[in-house]
Formats: C-alpha cells, sequence, structure tokens
C-alpha cells in the first residue's frame, strides 16, 4: 500500500519515501506514477468527491530513491516552489560509490550542461555557453570490500548533478552505467538516496526536518551500522 511510504503528512503537504524504480510523474512510458497513486488512495481515504489536488515542487529520478516532498494546497505548491527555487532548504543523500574519494569529505565545484539528446550532464569549462556551475559537499561514512557509503550536501541543484560530479572524480555510483559504473544494478536502479530534506513549513512558522531510510536490501544493508535510525521525522519551530 502506498500510505506505507508515507513519512510525514498534514493539512498542506505531504512526504513520502520513494522507492527505486517508482516513476514521480506520468511520462510517455504509461507507467503507474507515485502522483496518480497517491492522489487515487488520498480520494478514497477522504472519500473527496472532486479531484484530489497534488502538486510537485521537487522532483527525484525515477532510478533514485528517498524523500520527496508534495503540496496538498496551491498556496503550499507556490512557496515550496520558492523554497525549492531559492535553495531555501538543505538536502542530504546518501549514495554508494564503486570507488573511494581520494579525500575522506571535500566540496566539489564544476561547471556542468545539460546534454539534452543523451540525458546526460557533462562536465565543462566555467563559463562555458549553457552551463552553470554545480556544488556539492561530501564525506565518506563507511566502506566494505568492494563499495563505499558516502553522505552528500547538495549546495546547488542541477540536473544530474550528484551523478556526473562524482564520477568526475572517479567514484562513479554503483549501478550508473550512464556515468562509468561497470555494471547495472537489478532493473537499472541506482545506489542514490534523498535521505533527508530540511525545509520551511509553507504555512506556519515551523521548521521541517524529515529523513527516510534507505532501501532495505543489498547493497544498502553492507552499511547498516554506519546508517541512523530506519526513519526520523522532526517538527520543530524556527527560531
Amino acid at each position: 500500500m502506498i500510505d506505507s511510504q508515507f513519512l510525514y503528512e498534514d493539512n498542506h503537504l505531504l512526504a513520502l519515501n520513494k522507492n527505486p524504480g517508482q516513476l514521480v510523474q506520468a511520462d510517455r512510458s504509461g507507467d503507474a506514477c507515485l502522483l496518480d497513486m497517491v492522489k487515487a488512495y488520498i480520494k478514497t481515504r477522504d472519500s473527496k468527491p472532486g479531484e484530489v489536488f497534488l502538486g510537485l515542487p521537487h522532483r527525484l529520478d525515477r532510478s533514485t530513491s528517498g524523500v520527496i516532498v508534495l503540496a496538498k494546497t496551491s498556496k503550499a505548491l507556490g512557496r515550496l516552489n520558492a523554497s525549492f527555487r531559492e535553495r531555501n532548504c538543505r538536502k542530504i543523500y546518501w549514495a554508494i560509490t564503486e570507488s573511494a574519494p581520494r579525500k575522506p569529505e571535500d566540496e566539489l565545484v564544476h561547471w556542468l550542461k545539460k546534454d539534452g539528446h543523451a540525458n546526460m550532464a557533462r562536465i565543462v569549462e566555467a563559463g562555458s555557453i549553457g552551463a552553470k556551475e554545480a556544488r556539492l559537499r561530501y564525506r565518506l561514512l563507511g566502506a566494505s570490500k568492494r563499495c563505499f557509503l558516502v553522505e552528500i550536501e547538495m549546495l546547488s541543484g542541477r540536473h544530474h548533478q550528484i551523478r556526473a560530479q562524482m564520477a568526475a572524480i572517479s567514484c562513479p555510483i554503483k549501478g550508473d552505467i550512464k556515468y562509468g559504473a561497470k555494471k547495472s544494478n537489478l532493473g537499472g536502479e541506482l545506489c542514490l538516496h534523498s535521505h533527508l530534506i530540511e525545509i520551511a513549513h509553507p504555512t506556519r512558522v515551523a521548521a521541517l526536518s524529515i529523513a527516510a531510510p534507505p532501501p532495505d536490501k543489498p547493497p544498502w544493508r553492507l552499511f547498516a551500522k554506519f546508517l541512523p535510525p530506519r526513519s526520523a521525522i522532526r517538527v520543530s519551530r524556527a527560531p
């Protein structure tokens, strides 16, 4: 049931833990998408006679898992759109990489240009036409014999940013053959997980900090001892 993925809900917003391989928004594939499934669930649960409103203020790639926030009202959508667009939020990802970064922690700065034909982000020279600066901060959390757990804080929001920047330092994400991984994962999933989003509540003076556990399967289980409890939701008033 889709409600098992719910992390937080109130009158204005809803946060879920998206499964890897789960489509967020309808596309040409015609596959079932998260938005439609949640709308149908809320319509039945709340006995709504009309259409259910759900807005999407940010996105996750189909192959990525983790926290995604949906707006339940137009007011919330407008304010959440502004928060994500203006980077008035904090996003933390976990990634399992094929190689260990040379430095246990660092800040990466690259210029990325979207290649729409190949659906990739390519690293180019600073100031190149159509390129945008991409910044992230990472730290190594743990290691196994064959792969490594890295925590990544997004300092900008670019297309395929984490995938391209980690590949640029010879640390492709496990399963990401598009960016240099040795082989794909079952079902085309990536070992990339949106662990935490911190954002101001759109309608009241409160800060939301919403965390989601990674998929409970290999290779994530290799790093269980390095990870915090399976889920955590904190709602606190802003200072």
